[in-house]
């Protein structure tokens, strides 16, 4: 009985939270789709210093995070990428609790998207 219940929540979860996935930024290809958006959460800096052409920055640090969000459509893909992986995952789990149903972590992040393109 506690199986069942465990893979009842287990399922329930999954629902919820939509299509919530990774995959390596490697295999990324970018189109300005209108159902897509590439966010890209590293600090100001770090995005004028370079980022993926089309994504739009929204810092993950900034205490307004949540706020800025708010506005995008919760069913639209979003590939959500930083410099390493750790704060798109932190921003990933963030957007699917506040309702957004299709999120794709860029794994390897900007680091390894920049050394793809030499």
């Amino acid at each position: 009985m506690k199986k069942i219940v465990f893979v009842l929540l287990l399922v329930i979860g999954q629902v919820s939270y939509g299509q919530i996935t990774s995959q390596p930024i490697s295999d990324f290809t970018f189109s300005n789709a209108e159902n897509v958006l590439l966010l890209d959460v590293r600090t100001p800096q770090e995005y004028k210093d370079g980022h993926i052409n089309g994504a739009i920055n929204i810092d993950w640090f900034s205490k307004d995070f949540n706020e800025k969000v708010k506005n995008i459509d919760k069913n639209i893909t979003i590939y959500v990428y930083c410099k390493k992986g750790g704060r798109s995952l932190k921003s990933q789990e963030r957007l699917a609790s506040l309702g957004f149903t299709k999120v794709i972590n860029l794994e390897g992040g900007f680091d390894d998207w920049q050394n793809d393109q030499r």
